[in-house]
């Protein structure tokens, strides 16, 4: 398809793109009859998977078909600010009824990424990363000996969400529908497997606002990489555990023949769609379910305790504390960091090549899953128990603890911070860094 009609001028005389994504409505079928209604990527959901090699260049186009602007972030990416796809760095919205916009980076790192929409929701719930505007983003090393038989990208997602006041007179987004990729539990085909083959899951949280716990009875997943990043000590653990934008690599060996489901361990949202089932050769019948004994899945269980920096005295620490900011019975809290919401939060200037230890102070009763752009971080303490050599992008911040990571300052440019539950960053719960 020619994109002459709407990319800009100076795009028109360009190569061809290695990629176009279109955003447009979608009638989705979640399940025979159940029709959501939705925008999404090339008339999919996930979008295309986008699967390149380490350092290559790629180009690609993002035309918009909707009717209101929208934008598109390489989440995880080591890129320019201007290509991130982040409007608070600086990168062009793609504007409504058409609007293009030609992204181009070099594919570092490597792992598991994703793309997903970055723009403003607000209360309307039928925006952002609440819809179908979301797609896995591989990035082959350079060197990647296989050892799995089989390789599967998984994501998790809710639907038809509605805003609704809690006990503490705040609203919340709740959900009625929930998808491992485009199906309910149920209603897809079924992940097939032989005895004996070892499977290679790549699990994305795509949800706009909620955690998900993952489990396959009978079975365990070795945990191989963390937001795309191969962990220093691979664990085997009965369940997987993901706030939204969070990845996790688990191998499972298939020893349990039969008809299984891997599903959330919550039975109510897993009878509302959240699971897919795991169908052995030559098994048939009822798909099985059975509650994990435990809930083993812990950061530090796939960290070192070796250390891998030259110390905390050449480390420049940036205390960050978090709270809710109570806007009155019916609507969102609104969220502080150090005191301010954005876009009056302070924009704090880093310098190119320094170590900085951040220092999430949680002073909230909500589980934050905070992010942060053009940047990998490895977590050091969690609630003070001390790891090492866990490098991600997102973090699950505990109720009412503290948590510090380290990264190294070395992608100049607007850096955007933020908490990844649509409803907080919408609220305030946001800021930027830059270099000086």
């Amino acid at each position: 398809m020619s994109l002459g009609r709407v990319l800009p001028l100076w795009a028109r005389s360009q190569l061809q793109p290695d990629y176009t994504i279109r955003i447009a409505p979608l009638r989705l079928e979640i399940a025979p009859g159940k029709i959501v209604k939705t925008t999404a990527f090339n008339g999919k959901v996930p979008g295309d998977l986008i699967r390149v090699r380490e350092g290559q260049q790629v180009t690609l186009d993002v035309v918009n078909e909707t009717d209101a602007p929208d934008i598109v972030h390489w989440h995880g990416l080591h890129i320019p600010s201007l290509q991130d796809g982040a409007s608070e760095e600086g990168s062009p919205v793609s504007a409504p009824h058409g609007g293009a916009q030609r992204y181009t980076w070099a594919a570092r790192p490597a792992g598991f990424r994703w793309y997903h929409s970055h723009t403003f929701a607000g209360h309307d719930l039928n925006r952002a990363t609440y819809t179908g505007e979301f797609g896995f983003l591989m990035i082959d090393p350079a060197s990647n000996p296989a050892r799995y038989d089989q390789e599967i990208f998984l994501a998790l997602h809710d639907w038809e969400g509605h805003a609704q006041g809690s006990a503490e007179g705040y609203q919340e987004v709740v959900y009625s529908r929930y998808t491992v990729n485009d199906r309910m539990l149920g209603f897809g085909d079924p992940i097939r497997v032989r005895e004996g083959q070892r499977v290679l899951l790549h699990v994305l949280n795509a949800s706009a606002t909620l955690m998900h716990n993952l489990a396959l009875p009978g079975h365990r997943f070795v945990v191989t990489a963390l937001d795309g990043n191969p962990v220093p000590s691979p664990a085997s653990v009965q369940t997987l555990r993901l706030g939204p934008a969070e990845r996790v690599d688990a191998v499972v060996e298939m020893s349990q023949p039969g008809v299984w489901v891997l599903g959330e361990t919550d039975p109510d949202m897993r009878r509302a769609g959240m699971g897919i089932v795991v169908e052995y050769a030559n098994r048939s019948g009822a798909p099985r379910w059975k509650d994990p004994s435990q809930f083993d899945f812990q950061y530090e269980k796939f960290g070192s305790t070796a250390p891998t920096d030259p110390g905390e005295a050449e480390e420049v620490a940036i205390p960050l504390v978090f709270k809710p900011k109570f806007e009155g019975y019916g609507d969102f809290d609104h969220w502080t960091i150090n005191g301010l919401s954005w876009p009056h939060t302070k924009q704090i200037q880093l310098r190119e090549g320094t170590r900085y230890r951040l220092i999430f102070d949680n002073q909230s009763t909500d589980i934050h899953p905070v992010h942060l752009h053009r940047h990998t971080f490895e977590l050091k303490t969690l609630n003070r128990r001390r790891t090492a050599g866990i490098f991600k992008d997102v973090v699950l911040l505990e109720t009412g603890t503290k948590t510090e990571v380290v990264f190294t300052a070395n992608n100049p440019g607007k850096t955007l911070f933020h908490c990844h539950q649509q409803d907080h960053m919408d609220s305030g719960f946001m800021m930027l860094f830059d270099y000086a």
